[in-house]
């Protein structure tokens, strides 16, 4: 019976998930511990032991990975086939381990480096916030509008509001995904709207409040941080208590965020 396999550690998520290339449409994927090999050994320039250590894996599973990764990223190169990055059998550090990682922590160096990565390469960026007023509203799944804004080169090109009518979280993604939004801001916010975002690969700053335009600033400046203890007591606040994640499920009408 063979032995199983042993969960990967990754520093965090990749940035880029898709590189394209015109007229072929079979997609090779590259899972994410597949990137990550890549990354230490070919980037990082690692030992397949330094690599390893950090992944917390056998040096020979890395070394058979790293082959695999390798063997992918020349078929799409060499035929021009799609590459697309996802999936695999990993858990995500984001700094958890930094004192102990054997390797260089890429969340060292601050909230401004965290903002970096996230923007790395980019040019343009998508955030989105729900509003009322010009306020961060504090209920994700109820809100009545977001406020969109255009970011190029970290700055704000440009803004629009698209109304939502409040229409539970699910209808709320719909829309981010419909705008291309790759990062939201918002009060509170329930297990189930967070997960779809984390799903969609859509980057959450939760538990936010005051003015929207204030809170885009502050993210831009690498100032803005989560706080999913205030986030999950708003959520909890905006049902009166009466919609909680342990029993929403008895609302055979209920359109909040919790996922039920």
């Amino acid at each position: 019976m063979p032995r199983p396999s042993r969960c990967r550690r990754i520093c965090s998520e990749p940035v880029f998930r898709a590189f394209n290339s015109e007229g072929k449409s079979d997609p090779i994927t590259l899972f994410v511990d597949e990137y990550e090999v890549i990354r230490l050994v070919d980037y990082e320039k690692r030992t397949h032991e330094q690599c390893a250590q950090q992944m917390q894996i056998s040096r020979t599973t890395v070394t058979e990975i790293y082959e695999k990764a390798r063997f992918k990223v020349a078929d799409a190169i060499v035929n021009g086939r799609p590459l697309l990055i996802g999936g695999g059998h990993y858990r995500i550090c984001n700094g958890l381990a930094e004192h102990t990682c054997p390797g260089r922590c890429r969340c060292r160096h601050g909230k401004q480096h965290q903002v970096n990565q996230f923007l790395q390469g980019a040019n343009t960026m998508k955030i989105a916030i729900p509003i009322k007023n010009e306020n961060i509203y504090q209920h994700f799944g109820m809100a009545a509008a977001f406020k969109i804004y255009d970011v190029e080169n970290g700055q704000v090109a440009s803004t629009k509001v698209e109304q939502t009518n409040g229409r539970g979280h699910g209808a709320m993604l719909d829309i981010l995904l419909a705008e291309n939004v790759n990062c939201v801001i918002c009060g509170g916010i329930g297990d189930g709207a967070m997960q779809a975002l984390k799903q969609a690969d859509i980057k959450l700053y939760a538990g936010i409040d005051g003015v929207a335009d204030e809170a885009v600033t502050s993210l831009l400046a690498g100032n803005l941080q989560s706080n999913l203890e205030a986030a999950c007591s708003k959520h909890q606040h905006a049902h009166h208590g009466q919609c909680q994640h342990d029993n929403c499920g008895q609302h055979g009408d209920c359109h909040c965020d919790c996922g039920k």
